[in-house]
């Protein structure tokens, strides 16, 4: 059976940064592009490089550090779009230019203000002039879902013959369905003359909630590149879920016939960590990567998979990369026996690192009984989350019933400086964010705050995630503890100092490198 290559092109760093809330730094960009570049993605979007300079420094960075993955930048069809692209891949092993104009009639009247002939022409151009600085040039025609097919082959068509290698069909909006959309790529596939000379790519936005199915009837009609997010991330309702995308085609190979190159052992830490750098929470049910996903609480249920894990499981745990062994380690654990476990849960760290997580797995196991790989995994990942601090909690206490007023007190560490400040609150966590408040000396814009147990029991640990607003940026913070109270204070300080690390804020600490 002739098994066709899909190339999967990762937007998470582009199009899934564009998910309301989501702000990454550009060592956060760094990180999510070196797990993209270990689960083999084919192609990673790193940016928008005209949109600002924090974006352009950030592909740049991208680009020189990373190898294997082709790096894309996108630029819209003009020139200076198109020059600034070049420039932030210039040191790339691998470039390409990903630029893009709308077709639909109602994106060029009242968007584009343009006809038909000036954006053929405009695409026309914009792909020849690209083409001077890299082989490798892909034209996106926005909205395409909702334009006329005929005068999609006719700008398909002229943008080949400009020396465009791939051309993508985006469901910008979400409107389309699968079959309308598999309709649509095997109209594309017979009706644009030199179509052989690239390849045709899909990108699907899930309004409808049709995302992943509108890119797997594209497989199906012909499509051999597929563009997603990590998670699904994206804006409005996101885009086509990678990790949806790439297990339905390696679970339904003879049906799609057709496969990736992904490492599908690295799918679960690349999603947990997309998910703790941006702050946006995996749903328990969400397909694949989901708390939910392999759990089992009907007893049928439970019965059929202790006798053969197929009966209720099309996918096995291991191939997304995790391990059915959930206990691991203890009290009495060693440095040797925590470094052979990360080395097994996919992490290959710095000797310094994981020094560092070894005392925080210390002083966890003398809280819990027992520590689980997901204590281990949480405690990885939230050290990612940190930055420069300004702020460091020292302690903090709470006093809180039903019937009184809820009060804390905070000590916080600021260079060589120590702020004590106490505050009263609708609650406790109200009480202790009002504390820090105090004590940092400026105001702290809350939206949002989300508590949830990384495992289950009493002494589970808590891992908090907190969003703060300044000066229209939002910053999220994470904080781990086995003490909820203490989980929501750290990750409200780790806001804080991603804040004071971004804007220019009154603060009389000297920042220390959190390694």
């Amino acid at each position: 059976m002739d098994i066709t290559s899909i190339k999967i092109f990762d937007t998470t760093l582009r199009d899934g940064e564009q998910t309301p809330g989501v702000c990454l730094e550009a060592n956060e960009k760094l990180e999510i592009a070196q797990a993209l570049a270990r689960l083999n993605v084919d192609i990673i979007e790193a940016g928008f490089p005209v949109a600002s300079p924090g974006d352009f420094a950030a592909v740049s960075m991208v680009a020189a550090r990373i190898k294997g993955p082709t790096i894309a930048a996108l630029a819209r069809a003009n020139k200076k779009d198109i020059d600034v692209a070049r420039q932030a891949l210039e040191k790339a092993e691998r470039a390409r230019i990903h630029t893009f104009i709308a077709t639909s009639d109602i994106h060029l009247e009242h968007k584009l203000k343009m006809s038909r002939l000036q954006v053929l022409a405009q695409a026309q151009e914009s792909v020849r002039y690209a083409k001077q600085f890299v082989q490798d040039v892909e034209f996106s025609a926005e909205d395409a879902s909702r334009s006329d097919w005929d005068f999609l082959c006719q700008i398909y068509s002229a943008v080949i013959a400009a020396g465009a290698t791939t051309i993508n069909v985006p469901d910008t909006v979400g409107y389309t369905t699968p079959a309308e959309f598999g309709a649509l790529i095997k109209y594309l596939r017979e009706n644009v003359t030199n179509i052989d000379k690239a390849v045709i790519s899909v990108h699907c936005h899930d309004d409808l909630g049709m995302a992943v199915a509108n890119s797997l009837a594209a497989v199906a009609n012909g499509a051999t590149q597929v563009e997603c997010t990590i998670n699904g991330l994206g804006e409005r309702a996101g885009n086509a879920a990678l990790e949806e995308l790439v297990m339905a085609l390696n679970t339904r190979r003879e049906y799609y016939r057709a496969a990736t190159n992904i490492d599908t052992r690295q799918i679960y830490r690349s999603s947990r960590l997309v998910s703790t750098l941006t702050g946006v929470v995996i749903p328990p049910n969400k397909a694949v990567v989901g708390d939910n996903a392999f759990a089992h609480e009907s007893g049928i249920h439970q019965h059929g998979v202790l006798n053969n894990s197929l009966t209720y499981e099309i996918m096995q745990p291991e191939s997304i990369g995790i391990s059915r062994n959930a206990i691991v380690l203890g009290k009495h654990s060693g440095r040797h026996a925590f470094e052979e476990r990360l080395k097994h849960l996919g992490y290959d760290l710095e000797s310094q690192v994981i020094n560092n997580l070894f005392s925080q797995f210390k002083e966890l196991a003398d809280r819990k009984k027992m520590v689980f790989d997901r204590d281990i995994e949480a405690l990885v990942n939230v050290k990612k989350t940190q930055t420069a601090e300004w702020y460091r909690l020292d302690y903090h206490t709470v006093v809180s019933s039903n019937k009184t007023v809820a009060t804390a007190s905070v000590q916080l560490t600021s260079g060589e400086k120590m702020i004590e400040e106490a505050s009263c609150g609708d609650g406790p966590v109200d009480a202790i964010f009002k504390a820090i408040e105090k004590a940092v000396g400026f105001e702290v814009g809350l939206k949002d705050y989300q508590l949830k147990a990384v495992t289950a029991g009493e002494d589970a640990l808590g891992e908090a995630t907190v969003w703060v607003e300044r000066e229209d940026r939002i910053f999220s913070g994470r904080g781990l503890s086995t003490d909820v109270i203490e989980a929501s204070a750290k990750a409200y300080l780790n806001a804080i100092n991603k804040m004071l690390a971004a804007c220019e804020l009154p603060t009389d600490g000297q920042g220390e490198e959190d390694n």
